[in-house]
């Protein structure tokens, strides 16, 4: 498979989630039933790509914690659990190191970010060549300069981040080509890489998630982006995440792979 990842964590988004920390106007709009319905199918796509999920539990005293990306960053030899700049969420890294003692064998050794560092997954890409970490309100320097210590023989590569997660601008597809929004993150930032465009005005639809055999998983309704990728000779997969834009969050934000190059 030419995926990266071939197991990944979701969590079901609880009753409490409606009191998410969004900046998006209409999250007070935000239908929790319709959510779960939304995430249900996200799974269903998940599975349909012979992708292994492993469906943690609902947390209805963390109402983000829905976005299974940012605690950690996941690998089959070691697992970096980060340590949150959004402090209302800090409680997820925690609750999720205790559940990845049940995953011995499935997740690596479990190294942590300690403070002052802060370190969100959402910040975090990951390629064949390295990793590449936004520094943002989220994510700080220390906690970067943590993460290239526990990521030792890897290259860590920082870059000042202009949007809320710098997952928000780009996401990893294969064949060393990125997703990305040249209005936000010039694609400079990624030198040896190809890429596929998305506009400004269709952002939104640059966090994807690559399901293996030139099949990507976006947000339904982004129809240029859809195009780009087509043109390259992707094939799009679409879902409703109405309720997830409401809360911040998008397609990879939803899910935690497990990387195998970690």
């Amino acid at each position: 498979m030419d995926r990266l990842y071939d197991v990944i964590l979701v969590r079901p988004p609880s009753d409490s989630y409606k009191m998410c920390v969004s900046s998006n106007p209409d999250r007070a709009k935000i239908d929790v039933t319709l959510a779960k319905r939304q995430h249900r199918d996200y799974v269903s796509l998940l599975k349909e790509s012979n992708l292994e999920v492993i469906e943690l539990v609902a947390l209805s005293d963390l109402p983000d914690s829905v976005f299974a990306y940012d605690p950690a960053l996941l690998g089959v030899r070691r697992c970096v659990i980060g340590r949150f700049g959004e402090k209302t969420r800090r409680g997820e890294n925690q609750v999720l190191a205790t559940e990845l003692v049940n995953y011995q064998g499935r997740v690596g050794e479990m190294k942590f970010i300690q403070e002052p560092g802060t370190l969100e997954g959402g910040d975090i890409l990951v390629t064949p060549k390295g990793v590449f970490v936004g520094e943002s309100i989220r994510t700080n320097r220390r906690g970067i300069e943590q993460l290239t210590k526990h990521l030792n023989n890897m290259r860590v590569q920082s870059i000042k981040a202009n949007t809320f997660h710098f997952l928000c601008a780009c996401s990893y597809l294969d064949d060393n080509r990125i997703l990305v929004v040249p209005d936000l993150l010039p694609p400079g930032s990624f030198p040896g890489f190809d890429f596929v465009l998305v506009p400004e005005k269709e952002a939104y639809a640059s966090e994807a998630l690559y399901l293996g055999e030139k099949r990507v998983l976006i947000p339904s309704g982004y129809p240029e982006t859809s195009r780009n990728l087509k043109r390259a000779g992707y094939k799009p997969v679409e879902t409703d995440l109405s309720e997830f834009y409401k809360g911040d969050g998008g397609v990879s934000c939803l899910s935690a792979p497990v990387y195998k190059t970690l």
